[in-house]
């Protein structure tokens, strides 16, 4: 029975380091293209070279395009962190067969197929005049990224006292009262990390731009596609690897902060 265990815990372990290996290979291959000396996508010829590193910086379209994903990734994250954790909270507070209806038309965006999202976005935006303007790819990306807040925030509002917010009411607190004072200090990790998974999200969002823009937009992913359809240029392996540090670090800050966040609530009585 114990060698049986052994066994099927090895092949476990073996299938695991598998799929890790197939998900982790494909980004570290990109670091060596992106030192190539050639012009195309491959790897390094006969030396290793910044070439391309130095396209990227000092290339204005590449730059612009990194502030447009930038600017439309944050006004994503603040309109579906905000209105996210409010959902999420309702939802908690009501605890009915109502708030389960809405948490279920609040993951529309993750069933849905995002082609079928991006045609209805083309053809809502189009009535609305929103094509191919920053404010059309906001509410867009705010629209897809905001279930992943709706979860995080409701996974947060699970571990939460509730006798604290009786307290706090009991005590003259309003409702906004307690949820800026006393709900939303005590799930703020669970906010964070919705902001996170919003911000990427969007800022890595491709299919939905495709449709709804058009040259005003010219966002990060959409110049890689851009590059791809052209020619086979190699700075597109330095802003994988660039965009793969980003989101590296993000989620390390961001596991970081959660980590401290459980210390200093096990530490309190």
């Amino acid at each position: 029975m114990r060698g049986r265990i052994t066994f099927t815990r090895g092949l476990a372990l073996c299938a695991a380091w598998t799929i890790v290996a197939f998900m982790v290979l494909p980004m570290l291959v990109v670091v060596p293209v992106s030192f190539t000396d050639t012009y195309y996508l491959s790897m390094p010829q006969e030396a290793l070279s910044l070439q391309h590193y130095q396209n990227f910086f000092q290339n204005p379209r590449w730059l612009t395009a990194i502030w447009q994903s930038t600017l439309i990734a944050l006004g994503a994250t603040a309109i579906a962190v905000g209105l996210g954790t409010l959902c999420a909270i309702g939802c908690w507070r009501i605890a009915s067969g109502t708030s389960d209806m809405v948490r279920l038309i609040m993951l529309a965006p993750i069933i849905v197929p995002q082609i079928v999202q991006a045609l209805a976005f083309y053809r809502v935006w189009i009535d609305f005049g929103l094509i191919d303007s920053y404010t059309g790819v906001i509410l867009a990306h705010s629209m897809i990224g905001l279930p992943y807040v709706v979860i995080t925030v409701s996974a947060a509002l699970s571990n939460f006292d509730v006798r604290l917010e009786q307290a706090a009411r009991n005590l003259g607190a309003s409702m906004a009262q307690t949820v800026a004072l006393v709900i939303l200090p005590r799930i703020w990790p669970g906010v964070a990390s919705g902001a996170v998974f919003v911000f990427i999200l969007s800022f890595d969002e491709i299919v939905t731009v495709l449709f709804i823009t058009s040259r005003r937009i010219q966002t990060l992913p959409k110049m890689i596609w851009d590059g791809i359809q052209e020619h086979l240029d190699p700075t597109i392996a330095v802003v994988a690897v660039i965009f793969t540090l980003v989101v590296g670090v993000i989620v390390v800050i961001d596991q970081l902060l959660r980590a401290r966040a459980a210390a200093v609530a096990a530490r309190k009585p």
